[in-house]
């Protein structure tokens, strides 16, 4: 989002295709990460509903970990946030730079 930009969505389309909300967003402070509340918190900045800072705030997170939440649906979509399958889909994106 903008810095400059007034604008501020009330609600986005999640990673599954459902409105999202503030109040529908993973609880602040929530400590157990699944690939459905990654993908709609990094779905939430990505429409504007919040800022890169307030998620980390609101969730305790650094920027770097945030960021590689953002490189991983970039990637690979929501399969890509599996911590049991970063590996393989680094490999694989590695391998596809190559060619």
């Amino acid at each position: 989002m903008l810095e400059n930009q007034k604008f501020r969505a009330h609600q986005v389309i999640g990673p599954l295709g459902e409105p999202l909300t503030l109040d529908s967003l993973p609880p602040p402070g929530t400590t157990r990460w699944v690939v459905r509340r990654k993908a709609e918190v990094v779905a939430a900045v990505a429409g504007g509903l919040l800022t890169v800072d307030e998620a980390c705030g609101r969730y305790s997170l650094s920027l770097e970990e945030f960021a590689s939440w953002q490189r991983a649906v970039d990637r690979s979509g929501m399969p890509g946030l599996r911590v049991t399958r970063i590996q393989h889909y680094r490999d694989v994106y590695e391998r596809q730079q190559r060619y």
